[in-house]
Parts: C-alpha cells; structure tokens; sequence
C-alpha cells in the first residue's frame, strides 16, 4: 500500500487526536572514447541503481565525518564501492576542481565532488514513518526475504532511505526509515536510544512475581537490560505493556524467554515518542518539521 505526498496520516483529513493518557494502549552509461595508450584499451562504465541489501539508517551514520571518497560514491547511487575505485582510478571523479586517483581519498561534506564532471549532489534529508504489518523484514533487499518494508515505502521518496533499527518479519508497528544516518545511529543506541513501548502477547498468562522481575534490571547474555517500566493491558495476564529504552536485537522477546515466556505478538506502539496512531497498518506518512526536529533535540 502507498501513501500519497501529504504530511497527514493516511486515511485521515483531520489532525492527530488528543493523545492518551494509557502509553499501553493501543529510506548513464558513461564510454571512456579517449584512447590512452598508457592505459590501454577503452573502457566501458556503466552507471548501475542498485539497493543496499541488509543495511539500516544507522549504519550510514557519520554524514559529517570524513568519509573515503568510493564510499561517498556508493551512498550517492553513483555505483558500488569497487566499482568506484575504478572511476577513482580513470580519473573521472573530482573533489574542489582536482581531479583524484587515490583509492583511500577521503572527502568532507563540504567539498564539492564531481563525477565525469558532473557535481553529485547530497541527498536531502528524508524521514518517513510506517505501521509495519506482520511478514515484511525491515530491511532492504534480502535474499533470505520475500518481502521486506521496501515494498511498502519503495516509491515514498526519490532519495534511498533506510529502516531505523531492525524489527523482524513478525513484529509489528511504528518503523521509521530515512537517509540521516547520523539521527538514526543516535536513536539506536543499545541503551541511550529512543524509547520504545511495547505491546506484547504472551503465550501464557504471566505471574505477578514475573512482572515484577521484568520491571527490574534483568542480565542477558550481551549484558544488562532495564525496562524501564512492565503492566498488564487491561485485566488479562497474557497482555503486557512494555516500556524499555535499550534498541538491543529481539531483546523484548529475549527478556521474555528469560522469565519463561513465549511471545505470540509483539507490536511496537511508539518509537521516539512517535506513534502510529491513525496510522492504518501497511500504511505510511511524512514526518513534520516540528517531529523531525523533536528527534534531533531529545
């Protein structure tokens, strides 16, 4: 499903509703002609669009950080890594008006960079908002998945923009993707990150004494976890809402399995104070200037 370019929530003309009291309820062919002896024969380039595969936001981080120059290529969808070492070694990539031949170059983001004298422009920045449903992965191509949030989000902007985090095939709501890998490495740190609430539905009725326990500093295998704080949803114990600031892998199922508990559903309702609200599932929208700006300043 697709969203159109509005700001609004789909399936909605009015603003967002009051919020709840209850935080539990519910991103040309190019031919060298120029014969060279001293390089030999001609050379073919083709400029290929291609998807990273397996990688979130976060990992793109350090936009503003020195970066080498065939990375920089790579992010701008010029080509891939290896293929820009040869574009770096015909000469046919610049940086401030001198042409580059060194393979480990590095670059700032204030240089200007051009490419077959062309100038390769950074991308602008792009954050969207998904309610991921149940049997995408949220990550870019995989070949391990048939269908993964690029499916969902592939045609919202012309920039690539990534999954935050990773949430696996079964787990379900707010995802946020984009191309700001510094804003996403920050919001994923393992224990200084955004804040995530959870609703989880577990495959038996959880023990007072074990919630309890959740609500308190568990250690893992990867080290400690605090959940910063565990209730029942409602008068069912087989529904509990959790709220935990650590961005670990699948680490509410692993506190779970801790305490003894399977989980049948796991929906995530908030993510950096960011909710799906009416949001429908598969469904998408544009985050504002005013939540963008709200991320960056947390």
């Amino acid at each position: 499903m697709r969203s159109n370019r509005s700001n609004k929530p789909h399936g909605s003309s009015k603003g967002r509703p009051k919020s709840s009291d209850n935080r539990f309820a519910s991103g040309p062919r190019f031919r060298d002609d120029s014969a060279d002896e001293d390089r030999g024969p001609k050379r073919t380039y083709e400029k290929k669009f291609r998807r990273a595969q397996g990688r979130t936001a976060e990992q793109l981080a350090g936009a503003n950080e020195d970066v080498r120059l065939n990375r920089f290529l790579a992010n701008a969808g010029i080509c891939s890594r290896r293929e820009a070492d040869d574009l770096i070694g015909a000469g046919l990539v610049s940086v401030n008006g001198e042409t580059i031949t060194s393979m480990g170059y590095k670059v700032k983001s204030s240089d200007t960079i051009k490419y077959n004298g062309s100038l390769i422009k950074t991308d602008k920045m792009q954050y969207v908002l998904l309610n991921k449903p149940k049997g995408f992965l949220a990550a870019m191509d995989s070949p391990k998945a048939k269908k993964t949030v690029m499916d969902l989000v592939g045609n919202a902007t012309k920039e690539r923009i990534y999954p935050v985090g990773q949430l696996d095939r079964s787990t379900t709501g707010v995802l946020l993707l984009t191309n700001d890998g510094e804003l996403a490495k920050r919001l994923t740190h393992s224990t200084k990150g955004a804040m995530n609430i959870y609703h989880v539905v577990l495959d038996k009725a959880m023990k007072k004494a074990d919630l309890e326990l959740l609500s308190s500093e568990i250690l893992l295998e990867d080290g400690k976890v605090k959940v910063e704080e565990a209730n029942f949803i409602g008068d069912n114990p087989r529904e509990i809402g959790i709220r935990l600031q650590n961005n670990r892998h699948r680490v509410v199922q692993r506190l779970l399995a801790h305490l003894g508990y399977g989980v049948e559903k796991l929906d995530r309702v908030s993510f950096g104070g960011l909710t799906k609200k009416t949001l429908s599932r598969g469904h998408y929208r544009y985050l504002d200037a005013k939540e963008v700006g709200f991320l960056k300043t947390r």
